[in-house]
């Protein structure tokens, strides 16, 4: 195994032990920045979303901005704006970076602004660039974001329209911990008040991009491509399957974007996995990450309780694998 492997490994290793019970979270964080993609989170307060993204920047000393999304925020909140300035009693107008400008954005509570602040990251999260006054400014070449949404507070809420969550490359899900989990958060969190110093090690940074080329290197099969084809074209053309009720359930399959997440995150699967080609279990480990949220319900669906998740299993019953 490469050095980098190791490290991504250490990474992982790291993160879990300040985040208790979301393994799943710590999952997905390491795929989407092995992937150079970004994560929108969907969870009740208090499970770890917060927490898991600063451990991870505190373990690849990296640098981590946060904004909290609220309905007076405005996009220059976020991006910045130029600042008036007298530089030898001239005018002159400077360019102040916001919060994007970091290695990590956390995005808290994203659907609490309006959609002309949620679109203020649309190009930084597609292009890692963001434009103000028609001058283009770059991103950090290790650039995530995190974003945050509480599922059942809706009151005062401005949902992300499609065009941004498909900009997402998973959408994962957070709920409440279980007993044992619990009485081990409650352990952790009394042994921090009483550490007088952090011991933990960290992680070179540049091991992310070493890990990426290795990424792009592992093999994906040509049965593996169409499976995944396949999938997607599941939720495009449902009635395919006339023996289902996918055409019933789904209004609005996937778009390409949703293919190309696929094919990086079973990659990225593979390797975490120390694998050199990616496999259907690949596949199958990510697709409900990486589709839920591309995914628009009919009005029966919901209306009978139809989860995404429950779309997303009933494609996989019925595509299989050339």
């Amino acid at each position: 195994m490469s050095d980098s492997y190791q490290a991504i490994l250490e990474l992982k290793q790291q993160i879990q032990q300040s985040v208790i019970g979301q393994e799943h979270v710590v999952d997905a964080l390491l795929l989407a920045l092995l992937t150079n993609g970004n994560v929108l989170l969907e969870g009740l307060p208090g499970t770890a979303k917060t927490r898991s993204i600063k451990s991870l920047a505190n373990t690849l000393t990296v640098t981590l901005g946060r904004v909290q999304f609220t309905p007076d925020l405005l996009p220059s909140d976020v991006t910045g704006t130029e600042v008036y300035q007298e530089v030898d009693g001239k005018p002159v107008l400077t360019f102040q970076k916001g919060p994007v400008f970091n290695n990590l954005l956390l995005a808290d509570e994203i659907n609490r602004s309006p959609a002309k602040v949620q679109a203020a990251l649309l190009e930084a999260m597609e292009e890692r660039q963001i434009t103000v006054a028609g001058k283009t400014y770059k991103l950090p070449d290790l650039f995530m974001v995190l974003a945050t949404q509480n599922p059942i507070e809706q009151e005062g809420t401005y949902p992300l329209p499609e065009a941004q969550m498909d900009r997402f490359i998973m959408k994962i899900n957070l709920e409440y911990p279980d007993d044992v989990a619990e009485a081990q958060i409650i352990k952790l969190v009394r042994s921090e008040e009483s550490s007088a110093n952090d011991s933990a090690t960290t992680i070179d940074p540049e091991h992310i991009f070493k890990a990426r080329e290795q990424i792009h290197n592992i093999h994906m099969s040509d049965a593996m491509v169409d499976y995944i084809v396949a999938i997607i074209m599941a939720t495009r053309k449902p009635q395919r399957y006339q023996d289902s009720p996918l055409d019933s359930w789904i209004q609005v399959g996937s778009s390409p974007r949703a293919s190309i997440a696929l094919d990086k995150a079973a990659r990225a699967h593979a390797w975490l996995k120390g694998k050199e080609y990616v496999d259907p279990d690949d596949v199958r480990s990510i697709v409900h990450s990486v589709l839920r949220h591309r995914l628009s319900l009919s009005y029966d669906a919901m209306a009978d309780g139809i989860s995404a998740d429950k779309v997303i299993d009933e494609i996989l019953n019925q595509v299989s694998v050339a």
